[in-house]
């Protein structure tokens, strides 16, 4: 329903006309090809996911990425820009920007140091934090208290990396347990191989969802890293990274991302006060 709106979105806070004399990289081939190359993720929801029967990706950062290329569609005096989808997973998401498959990936990537060695990110589109999976019915209240138990979590993402800092801070003796996918993860907890489970926070309870017995299930308080969340873009393309970070801005100062955030996360209320931050900071002025 929110994907037939964007067009129109873009209408009122796309900017004048841009020349196309003197484009380089991403943004030339664009104009010349009518189109952009996004790539996204099946198993992000409620960020980047396909639903059943469905032919393309929908989810939170999928609409803002489809407003932002409507953005730059008007940014270089086209009428429209075809969206080539680019299926990835969490192990060739990056890759596939940095080998030129995709313009851009667009899902639930954490903006790290050591990632901007191989690619380039937006403003921030998303803020959240790596949370633990644990059953409703468990004393653990705690990170400590799954001290001698076993935590499942994605070997490679933030995530990992945040458990094990946590833990060793903590000094709590648990082990983490290597699982391939967030649906493995749930597998694993559900038939209690693991204690719980790390991951993103809402990306844990668009997982819940899947859980045969929701109820049964819960999120523990505990905040264990800073997750900031953007669209994923190639190094070196400084005039490319400027036009999506031009978009972004329009759209934060305009009444679109309102639209697009209730449209996903309408049920859990206002954005946080660091998302607002986030896109109070994201609204660059011209």
């Amino acid at each position: 329903m929110f994907r037939s709106a964007v067009f129109a979105i873009a209408l009122l806070i796309a900017p004048a006309f841009a020349s196309a004399q003197g484009l380089e990289g991403h943004l030339k081939k664009i104009k010349e090809t009518r189109s952009v190359s996004i790539a996204y993720r099946s198993d992000a929801m409620p960020f980047s996911f396909v639903e059943a029967a469905a032919k393309e990706p929908t989810g939170y950062s999928i609409d803002l990425c489809r407003t932002v290329v409507s953005v730059i569609a008007q940014q270089l005096g086209v009428e429209s820009l075809q969206i080539k989808w680019v299926p990835v997973t969490l192990q060739t998401r990056m890759e596939a920007v940095e080998k030129g498959q995709a313009d851009m990936e667009c899902g639930s990537t954490t903006v790290t140091l050591g990632r901007m060695h191989g690619v380039n990110f937006s403003s921030f589109i998303f803020v959240d934090g790596t949370g633990l999976l644990i059953k409703s019915d468990s004393k653990v209240q705690r990170l400590a208290d799954l001290g001698g138990k076993k935590i499942g979590v994605i070997p490679g993402t933030t995530n990992e990396a945040a458990v094990k800092e946590a833990l060793k801070a903590k000094v709590i003796n648990a082990s983490v347990v290597p699982v391939k996918t967030r649906e493995e993860g749930l597998k694993q907890f559900e038939a209690g191989e693991i204690d719980a489970f790390a991951s993103d926070k809402v990306l844990l309870l668009g997982l819940g969802s899947k859980a045969k017995d929701p109820t049964r299930i819960t999120l523990l308080m505990e905040d264990l890293s800073f997750e900031p969340y953007a669209i994923v873009l190639p190094r070196g393309d400084d005039d490319f990274r400027l036009a999506v970070n031009s978009a972004l801005s329009r759209i934060y100062r305009s009444t679109a991302i309102g639209k697009i955030f209730d449209s996903w996360f309408g049920g859990l209320g206002k954005p946080g006060l660091i998302l607002e931050a986030c896109y109070l900071f994201g609204a660059i002025p011209e």
